[in-house]
């Protein structure tokens, strides 16, 4: 046994006050019992989200066989429920995706060079920060046209400057660090000193927007379903379901209740997720309890 045993990591200290903070668990957990049942459920049993039954249409909630009624073709909502987050939830994952690792690699690449590259850059991103998110996204998506997959691009392409300003800003107050100079006396070079050396200490950051960022992902996929720029029937997704509702809220409300909720509630597990990362990941929070 060492004398003198190494002390945890910031990421492993980042997780030991994540881990007790109990609002942050309640909400992973929440969200990995959600992801686990979109993903898992499906493989495990025979689901048909598509099956149709006009003399079943428009049960209420608790009826035989359908806990959460169905809708106007006799389809069943918690069967949608769980179909339609398999791709919302695919599609955000993809979406933070992209922005992460174009944004990421924007801001090293603005961050390492500075001068010329950093200006041209950084403007393009200012330009791009100038268009709200959503309207950048029905633009992009008008270009390419409906659909998951371009929905996932016109959001990922939406959620570029955030990253690239982060990341950016965090490599330009580790860049002169002294491990990075010492790297740089021995001629590592400026490849392998970015990403050996100074992404690992950037990734606090991204994975704190990264959780915003699949919060933002989400409402804005079923934002554009909503508008019928993403996902087209009879797929189900939580957005194009509370499009669909609309014409029966008077009559079925639980069609709109059901999809509206759950969204909700991803969205807000999500971002209380982000805010307790971002605190674990605070350098000032640190304490010798840690």
């Amino acid at each position: 046994m060492p004398l003198f045993p190494a002390s945890p990591g910031p990421y492993m200290r980042a997780w030991r006050r994540l881990r007790s903070d109990r609002t942050a668990m309640v909400m992973l957990v929440y969200l990995g019992a959600l992801i686990a049942t979109v993903l898992l459920l499906p493989m495990a049993i025979s689901i048909d989200p598509f099956r149709q039954s006009l003399k079943d249409s428009l049960l209420a909630p608790g009826s035989t066989g359908h806990p959460l009624g169905t809708d106007q073709f006799g389809r069943d909502v918690l069967l949608r429920l769980i179909d339609g987050g398999r791709a919302s939830l695919s599609v955000g994952f993809a979406a933070v995706t992209i922005a992460a690792i174009s944004g990421g690699l924007i801001g090293l690449m603005s961050g390492m060079r500075g001068g010329w590259m950093d200006s041209v850059l950084m403007r393009l991103v200012d330009v791009e920060l100038a268009f709200p998110g959503i309207l950048l996204a029905l633009i992009i998506v008008t270009i390419l046209g409906s659909g998951l997959e371009k929905v996932a691009i016109a959001v990922g392409i939406g959620g570029i400057p955030r990253f690239a300003r982060i990341v950016r800003g965090s490599v330009l107050a580790t860049r002169h660090e002294l491990f990075v100079e010492a790297a740089r006396s021995i001629g590592a070079s400026e490849v392998r000193i970015a990403f050996a050396h100074i992404v690992p200490q950037v990734l606090g950051p991204v994975i704190t927007i990264a959780t915003f960022g699949l919060a933002t992902a989400i409402f804005s996929i079923a934002a554009l379903s909503f508008l019928g720029l993403g996902a087209q029937p009879p797929a189900a997704e939580w957005g194009l379901m509370l499009s669909e509702a609309r014409r029966y809220l008077r009559i079925a409300w639980w069609l709109a209740v059901f999809p509206g909720i759950t969204v909700t509630s991803v969205v807000l597990a999500a971002n209380l997720l982000g805010d307790a990362v971002r605190d674990a990941l605070d350098p000032r929070l640190h304490s010798k309890a840690d």
